[in-house]
């Protein structure tokens, strides 16, 4: 979900309960909350989201660009009344013959049942034939045992029936609140409205109806050669809460009319996950749900390719990796309550996945993330994130900057800091945290957002 995928808020009546604990439990970092709520930027969005009553689109949404349609993929939305609220909560995507699939999906110890069956399917089938595509917002159909697995394969019999395919051809992804068992009937029961409606292009309505406590519709679009063929890439997510990634912790489906086999496809993903929807985070927690699809029909008439090291797959590749960059990008823009875009930069590290680690752990922190809030640049709760994740560092080579100010090096206060300069740097929307620690030639980036109050609000709150 990025909570997406489903997270139960509060407990019925106690969700006031729950806020008010989590206030109480972050009280030590209260003056930097708020000073951030005081600190709004003028251009923060007051028009209401297009999803959950009562959200205001996030200072930092982005507009969906404008994405052509890919031959051999329709889709339609339908609102099947998961929600409470009038909104449409259900797209369904329709392929043509020949349509392969890849997927990666949550590492949770607790998944969902539409993970199982895209997982039982995808290494059973290989990826080949994959016919049509169910997504519902607001019912994770996770930790609902056998009832939310019997409703699983009862929707995608339903959709296999009217799209003359197996059940098997048919993917599941669910988003919303834990521990309900999906009602699949309510499916069912749109599923002649939806062939009716069935057409390509539909991004917008698709992207909007697979959204929990997001603010804004979220896409991205490129297109890429292969032999000299144009081949497009689209693709659509959701996700704002419960967003640290191991795989990919939110819902994300990209399509493309290229003519790929699954192992290709495995490998593409595969690949690049780990630089866009594994480096990201806004709270440091997994759903049940997660999932990432990669889908190609074939219909482009470029060459089919079927080996990973294929030299014609090159800008393919580099162009799927920016798609996937900006989907994972806008999650952290939508986070839950977020006022600013953090890119914590790590190098100096032993290995990349010791960098990896120790930028996370920066990312993830409610110190930092709270200092962010208010404006704060503390590079002290930097050195704290840094230290905890017993990752070799150097604390005499150890260096912070903030964007291009030099809070710390060699381990100590930088003789050139100025605090004038770092407080009027603090104030941008969109900041930078680098760390050199010191002891080798690993790197990397996550990416994530500040901690106010807004999202206790909201996940206090979640399951009204």
């Amino acid at each position: 979900m990025s909570r997406s995928s489903g997270k139960s808020g509060g407990i019925g009546d106690s969700a006031k309960a729950v806020g008010q604990t989590l206030e109480r439990a972050l009280d030590p970092l209260a003056s930097a909350i708020k000073k951030a709520s005081g600190q709004k930027p003028a251009t923060a969005a007051v028009s209401p989201t297009p999803g959950k009553p009562g959200l205001a689109i996030s200072p930092l949404a982005v507009p969906l660009p404008r994405m052509k349609a890919i031959p051999g993929v329709e889709m339609a939305v339908a609102r099947a009344g998961f929600y409470k609220h009038d909104r449409p909560d259900l797209v369904v995507f329709r392929f043509a013959e020949g349509t392969t699939a890849a997927g990666v999906f949550t590492r949770h110890k607790i998944g969902s049942a539409p993970v199982d069956w895209c997982k039982r399917h995808l290494e059973g089938a290989g990826g080949d034939e994959v016919r049509a595509l169910v997504v519902n917002a607001g019912c994770a159909n996770a930790f609902t045992g056998r009832p939310g697995a019997d409703a699983a394969r009862r929707t995608a019999s339903e959709v296999a029936k009217r799209f003359d395919c197996r059940q098997r051809d048919v993917l599941l992804a669910s988003t919303g609140v834990i521990g309900v068992v999906l009602d699949d009937k309510k499916i069912a029961a749109r599923m002649p409205d939806i062939e009716k409606a069935l057409k390509p292009g539909q991004w917008d309505e698709a992207a909007r109806a697979i959204m929990t406590t997001d603010t804004f519709p979220k896409g991205a679009y490129a297109e890429a050669e292969i032999e000299g063929v144009k081949v497009r890439i689209a693709g659509i997510a959701k996700g704002s809460g419960m967003i640290a990634p191991d795989m990919a912790t939110m819902l994300g489906f990209v399509f493309t009319d290229a003519a790929l086999s699954p192992g290709v496809l495995r490998a593409l993903l595969s690949l690049h996950v780990r630089s866009t929807f594994n480096s990201v985070t806004v709270d440091g927690d997994t759903s049940t749900n997660d999932t990432c699809l990669l889908i190609a029909t074939g219909q482009s008439g470029a060459p089919r390719i079927g080996r990973v090291g294929d030299r014609r797959l090159a800008d393919f590749s580099a162009k799927l990796e920016k798609v996937l960059l900006s989907l994972a990008h806008q999650l952290v823009r939508d986070g839950e309550g977020a006022t600013k875009f953090v890119k914590v930069q790590v190098s100096g590290a032993a290995s990349p996945a010791s960098a990896r680690r120790i930028a996370k752990s920066i990312a993830e922190s409610p110190l930092v993330k709270t200092a962010i809030a208010g404006e704060d640049a503390n590079w002290g709760r930097i050195v704290m994130a840094v230290g905890k994740t017993e990752e070799p560092v150097s604390r005499d080579r150890l260096a912070i900057k903030f964007g291009p100010h030099q809070a710390a090096i060699d381990g100590a206060p930088a003789p050139t800091y100025d605090e004038a300069k770092m407080s009027a740097y603090m104030k941008r929307s969109e900041l930078e945290i680098s760390v050199d620690v010191g002891v080798g030639r690993g790197q990397a980036a996550v990416w994530t957002c500040d901690l106010t109050k807004g999202y206790i609000e909201i996940n206090g709150d979640y399951r009204s």
